[in-house]
């Protein structure tokens, strides 16, 4: 079983930066784990994935500015988000499931239901 929990919201202006963590209990090391976001109104969207330090992937709002990164020694996952926009205000979720090939990686990396494991979610507000 693995349980998630998000930290590191906040509010912020347009701009600035933050950092997302997420702890993990158990061992992930063979689990896919992606960033995810849901606005008030809208349905959750993919932010980023990774399936290893090589494969990683965004959405195309996101892209140039986020960073997914993974400490296997930590448990923890992060996402770095540079530049924020006011449309960057969401709650972020953390989440995972059991790895299988890169190719089927490749196909489902963004896709929240292929996502079987959820943290509670964490507040980011980006102000103009």
């Amino acid at each position: 079983q693995v349980q998630l929990v998000e930290s590191g919201g906040g509010s912020v202006q347009a701009g600035g930066s933050l950092r997302l963590s997420c702890a993990t209990s158990g061992d992930t090391s063979t689990y896919c784990m992606g960033w995810f976001r849901q606005a008030p109104g809208k349905e959750r969207e993919g932010v980023a994935a990774r399936y290893s330090d090589d494969d990683t992937s965004y959405a195309d709002s996101v892209r140039g500015r986020f960073a997914i990164s993974k400490d296997n020694a930590k448990n923890a996952l992060y996402l770095q988000m540079n530049s924020l926009k006011p449309e960057d205000t969401a709650m972020y979720y953390c989440a995972a499931y059991r790895c299988r090939t890169r190719l089927y990686w490749a196909q489902v990396r963004l896709w929240p239901r292929q996502y079987n494991y959820w943290g509670q979610g964490t507040q980011v507000t980006v102000s103009s």
